[in-house]
């Protein structure tokens, strides 16, 4: 059974820095693709960074490149992503997610087929 849990979120002030970590079970990492994504009320899901493992390239949406970086420990089965520089625009609930991007680009959500429950990110002063 594929599971995704989401865990680091909170309560930060502009400028700081969090990191996010979603451990995974039911599946290793070996060929599989995975992404953080975040979402706003109201808004819709924006892609965040992922790592493709059809290519082995870790991608980042342009309003979080140099900011952010996604890794992952395949030991722990676990992927992380390391906030720096946080935003009051970066407040969202940031999802994790399972995927297969053989056919479908790593930014789109519907490549997607496992999701977590998403831990809450609020930047204020």
């Amino acid at each position: 059974q594929v599971q995704l849990v989401e865990s680091g979120g909170g309560l930060v002030q502009p400028g700081g820095s969090l990191r996010l970590s979603c451990a995974a079970s039911g599946f290793t990492f070996s060929t599989i693709s995975m992404g953080w994504f975040r979402q706003v009320p109201g808004k819709e899901r924006e892609f965040v960074a992922g790592f493709d493992w059809s290519d082995g390239i870790t991608y980042y949406a342009d309003s979080v490149k140099g900011r952010i970086a996604i890794s992952r420990d395949k030991a722990r089965n676990t992927v992380y992503l390391q906030m720096n520089s946080l935003q009051p625009e970066d407040t969202a609930v940031y999802l994790c997610a399972r995927g297969d991007t053989s056919n479908r680009s790593v930014r789109d959500q519907n490549a997607y087929n496992y999701w977590g429950q998403g831990t809450q990110v609020t930047v204020s002063s």
